[in-house]
């Protein structure tokens, strides 16, 4: 099973910032090439009705297992990135057991983001940290989410365990206020209205 770390890792390098002032939706066609490969992996899961609609929404459903009565489960996550920060060309870079220090991301730059500025890196001594080279923005918003919910799909399904419906959306746009504009919630098939965030 491909861990949630090796996917994040390849789902970054998606150049998917979205565009406040394109009028379309999706906003910028390149978040479509991130939904085509999440639309590959979704298929070969073997999960029913993968599809990209007409604004670039991802959609897909695993239903429940013979004979589970359970509540519909929604797991969602956005593909675009935040415009204000590059997201083209990330060069990600994984720290293992990190030390607590300042972090050099880019050293001919002098781009440092340090313990001073940022004390809550104390926090994280000894846990494995991924950053970028400081010129782009990293996209964990939300291509972290996005590789949780697809390593949990694949632990569902290789587990074979009992379950129920799972609808699971990739959304354009949430960095510009319009990831649901074009969203069919009824025909999503899980009734939103019990979100906990």
């Amino acid at each position: 099973m491909e861990s949630a770390k090796s996917r994040f890792l390849r789902y970054v390098t998606y150049y998917t910032t979205s565009d406040e002032f394109t009028g379309t939706s999706p906003s910028t066609e390149r978040q479509k090439d991130l939904g085509r490969a999440l639309m590959q992996e979704l298929e070969a899961l073997k999960l029913e009705d993968v599809h990209m609609d007409d604004c670039g929404n991802v959609l897909a459903t695993l239903p429940a297992s013979e004979g589970v009565d359970a509540p519909v489960i929604a797991l969602i996550a956005h593909m675009d990135t935040a415009e204000e920060v590059s997201g083209a060309n990330v060069k990600a870079r994984v720290i293992e057991n990190y030390d607590g220090e300042d972090i050099v991301l880019n050293k001919e730059l002098g781009i440092v983001t340090d313990v001073e500025n940022f004390p809550i890196l104390k926090k994280f001594k000894g846990k494995t940290l991924i950053v970028t080279d400081g010129t782009t923005l990293l996209g964990a918003d939300d291509k972290a989410g996005i590789a949780e919910i697809m390593t949990a799909l694949e632990a569902v399904v290789t587990s074979k365990a009992p379950h129920g419906k799972l609808c699971i959306a990739f959304t354009p746009d949430e960095e510009i206020g319009a990831g649901v504009d074009h969203f069919d919630v009824a025909k999503f098939g899980a009734d939103l209205s019990l979100i906990h965030i």
